[in-house]
């Protein structure tokens, strides 16, 4: 279940990001950890040319990109053909919104619902192997065994699963959505296809047992993240969304989880466009590239509402 969890929450199409990068929020409490003695850094490779898609009628043009939240330095992916499609778009579309207001009802919502009762640790529901690897996977990070106690088991997963990255290079400001909005400027329309809450529900409402699996799968995977997402950022980069796809799906075994996290979505998504080709205009979409790889992608749900998808690049 976490591989494809974790690889989706890398490459896009959850809460993650946003909880983690906002401003005061969880990572900040770890205090940027350095990387532990002998880590290397990323080596990016120099240029891409991610996929793009597009759907369109006789007024109203859509594109579909899939994003990246973290990149490391030196990914050169925005070209030419990127950049026409976002030019030409009067609004760009994005999985969350992006601004003070959401940054301000995300630190709300981690308050409130990201939080364990007070007199609970998160250490405590895990059995004794598994507390006992959680300290283990900390400490290589650099991180106290008690800072994240206060974090039910989704928010402790998805902070371990952030960590190895950002120590190792990868950087939320180089993330793919943070680029197209300087790119896009600010007369562009914003807009967003979910709210903050409907994202943290995706894993506050999954049952507590399916949050300690989770975060059990992602202290056993913690020491391989950094090699997984470089192998999925060198295939986005070249936009081959079918090798993508593989990698991402390697290891789904959990329905429930695939379902919210991927595939009701995904059709929702789909809902919101064929919606959208009813006004004219032209509209930029940028949504996880998980969503739009592999089996049940945007592209399909799409399909099966009768609407083409053509590929730009």
């Amino acid at each position: 279940m976490i591989r494809h969890s974790f690889r989706k929450i890398a490459l896009g199409g959850s809460a993650a990001i946003a909880l983690l990068v906002t401003p005061g929020a969880a990572l900040a409490d770890t205090q940027a950890a350095p990387p532990p003695a002998g880590a290397s850094q990323t080596a990016a490779p120099a240029v891409g040319a991610p996929a793009l898609w597009r759907v369109a009628d006789d007024d109203t043009t859509i594109y579909l990109f899939g994003t990246v939240h973290l990149l490391p330095e030196g990914l050169n992916w925005y070209g030419p053909e990127i950049a026409r499609a976002l030019t030409s778009s009067s609004e760009l579309v994005t999985e969350i919104a992006d601004d003070a207001a959401m940054a301000a009802e995300m630190q709300q919502l981690i308050a409130t619902r990201a939080m364990l009762p007070e007199g609970e640790n998160v250490r405590s529901l895990m059995s004794a192997e598994n507390k006992a690897k959680y300290e283990a996977a900390l400490a290589a990070m650099g991180v106290p065994a008690e800072a994240f106690d206060r974090f039910k088991p989704w928010m402790a997963a998805m902070t371990l699963s952030m960590l190895p990255l950002i120590q190792q290079g990868y950087n939320p400001e180089q993330g793919v959505e943070k680029t197209l909005m300087r790119q896009a400027g600010a007369p562009a329309t914003r807009g967003a296809l979910e709210t903050a809450a409907q994202q943290i529900d995706i894993f506050d409402n999954l049952p507590q047992e399916t949050q300690l699996r989770y975060l059990a799968e992602v202290v056993e995977q913690a020491p391989q993240m950094k090699a997984m997402i470089d192998a999925m950022v060198a295939e986005w980069a070249k936009g081959d969304a079918d090798a993508l796809a593989r990698i991402m799906n390697q290891n789904l075994s959990d329905p429930m989880l695939a379902d919210r996290l991927l595939y009701d979505r995904n059709r929702n998504w789909a809902a919101w466009i064929d919606d959208r080709l009813d006004r004219p205009g032209t509209v930029f979409v940028a949504v996880g590239a998980g969503h739009l790889a592999g089996a049940n992608s945007v592209q399909d749900a799409l399909a099966a509402r009768g609407i083409t998808v053509s590929r730009v690049q």
